[in-house]
């Protein structure tokens, strides 16, 4: 019997992703990829398998914590068979003898020890951008450390920031820093060299080595250690006049223009002085109570009066999960700094689903349903390349426009966990077929929580449809940065009159929203006249 520990897998970027559900127990017998607990991260829930099979005998983890990549979950009692075993020992006679107890053969000199290396005391190493959860490059933000330098293992050398999360990449050995070959504000990727390092130590130990090979190490190394240059303190005491010379990751400074606060302002609590969110949400909380300086932009809004309904009647009290309070304020946001505009019209599909039903036995032959959702995402795909606006973005300062050269569309998925919008890439590139082939499998993991956070990063719009619950329409939310989004309601046969008379069609009420400072209503109009057309017509798609 072995123990093992199962520890959270590559989970696509996620960091400090919070355990919301635990799927085991002291005891338990697990298989292969069954599923141990469950992750929450800013982006996405997903469930976390276990390694190898085995009996549960600790969790190593509990609900509210939060785990990055390599963190423990359980330990695992598991079965090895040594199947050499029994070849290790050639002859019990001598099965007890130590190697040390071995007399050289009489006649052959026995060769005297070679001196150490000096690589075997100290060795310079290059230490290359690590395994960083992506291929793309990200720029480096902090240098942690200085030239000469001494640093021990798992010490942070350098800082780096991609579009989602920032990471620390910690020293793989200890020793001393000879040279620096990055400089901040460089892009970088896994395995590109950042700094050398004289290693205190050898990397790999000779399994031949005697023992008192071990004991190399002079008394006066462990010494001189406390000693030696101290790490450069630049990071502990950044200089404060003005945000960019700040340790503070993306997510704190997103968090930081909606609260409208100045960096400037708020001491941070984290490694080297780097402000966290916790240090904002505080900093926030003793601004309303008239600790420290009042919150700049937005502050002027009234809030909600908190009210006792247990006054009242009973109550039951649900604590909101992570994922709904992050669409909450998504929406909030969205809602506060967007202009909406909301346009509404009919689109008339009686065609388009006749086309479908006489699609459907192909359909089953190649065991994908042709539902609405396909025309709508190609149809779709077309007016954004006729109308380049919807698929732009305001950059951060509001001072230009970013056209999108690519054709991601989100479509929102209701879950047990929350909504969810997966994106479906290259929409314009993709057959009928192929789109609805997507739309089943990305749907199918929303609601089994098994989305990664790369699957809902990179919408230029969004669809959002009801039309499998009902109503007439209604004005969906603009999904920052974004500038539009589709609201679909249930499709009806209504009388159309055709100039001599009513006839029965199917129309689907659709509701457009969009930016008002990007998108203005003559933009509108065409793309929605467009997308009408193409929905009353599918035979437009293909022009």
């Amino acid at each position: 019997m072995a123990k093992e520990q199962v520890v959270v897998p590559d989970i696509g970027g996620a960091e400090g992703a919070e355990v919301i559900e635990l799927l085991v127990a002291v005891g338990d017998e697990v298989s292969l990829e069954q599923s141990l607990i469950v992750l929450e991260s800013d982006k996405a829930s997903m469930e976390i398998p276990s390694s190898q099979a085995g009996t549960v005998i600790e969790l190593l983890t509990e609900v509210g914590q939060e785990l990055s990549e390599g963190d423990p979950i359980v330990l695992l009692e598991t079965v090895k068979v040594d199947s050499g075993a029994t070849e290790l020992v050639a002859d019990p006679a001598t099965a007890d003898v130590s190697p040390e107890a071995i007399e050289p053969e009489p006649g052959i000199p026995e060769p005297e020890p070679e001196p150490a290396s000096p690589a075997a005391v100290s060795s310079e190493q290059l230490v290359p951008v690590p395994d960083i959860g992506t291929d793309d490059t990200v720029e480096l933000i902090e240098i942690s450390v200085a030239v000469g330098d001494v640093v021990a293992e798992g010490d942070s050398l350098v800082v780096l920031e991609s579009d989602k999360a920032s990471m620390e990449v910690p020293s793989p050995f200890a020793g001393e820093i000879l040279n620096i070959v990055v400089k901040e504000g460089d892009s970088v990727k896994q395995g590109d060299p950042l700094m050398s390092l004289k290693a205190d130590s050898p990397l790999e130990t000779p399994a031949a080595a005697p023992a008192p090979a071990v004991q190399v190490s002079p008394p006066e190394s462990v010494a001189e250690e406390p000693a030696a240059k101290p790490r450069s303190q630049a990071p502990m005491s950044p200089s404060r006049s003005n945000d960019k010379s700040l340790y503070a990751g993306p997510a704190v400074r997103k968090l930081a223009r909606e609260f409208g606060l100045e960096l400037t302002k708020v001491s941070g609590s984290g490694p080297r002085g780097r402000i966290l969110k916790e240090d904002l949400q505080q900093f926030v909380k003793k601004s309303l109570s008239g600790a420290a300086p009042a919150v700049s932009g937005g502050s002027g809004i009234p809030p909600i009066p908190e009210i006792d309904f247990s006054a009242f009647g009973p109550v039951d009290v649900e604590a909101l999960s992570k994922m709904a309070k992050l669409t909450a304020a998504n929406m909030q946001r969205s809602w506060l700094n967007v202009p909406h505009v909301t346009q509404f019209d009919d689109a008339d599909i009686t065609e388009m689903e006749a086309f479908r039903a006489e699609m459907k036995p192909e359909g089953e032959k190649r065991g994908v349903k042709l539902t609405p959702l396909p025309f709508m995402l190609k149809a779709c795909a077309v007016a954004l390349r006729d109308n380049p606006k919807f698929r732009s973005s305001l950059s951060g300062d509001g001072q230009s426009l970013i056209y999108k050269q690519y054709t991601h569309i989100g479509m929102a998925v209701d879950t047990p966990a929350g909504l969810l919008v997966p994106v479906i890439r290259d929409v314009d590139k993709k057959t009928l077929w192929e789109l609805a082939e997507e739309v089943v499998e990305l749907a199918g993991k929303a609601r089994e929580r098994k989305l990664k956070p790369a699957e809902m990063q990179g919408g230029c719009f969004t669809i959002s449809s009801l039309g499998g619950i009902g109503g007439t329409g209604f004005t969906p939310i603009v999904n920052a940065p974004e500038v539009g989004i589709l609201g679909v309601s249930k499709a009806a046969i209504q009388p159309v009159w055709d100039g001599s008379e009513f006839r029965p069609r199917k129309m689907l009420p659709l509701a457009l929203s969009y930016d008002h400072r990007v998108i203005n209503g003559g933009d509108a109009g065409k793309f929605f006249t467009q997308l009408v057309a193409l929905l009353s017509d599918i035979r437009r798609l293909i022009l």
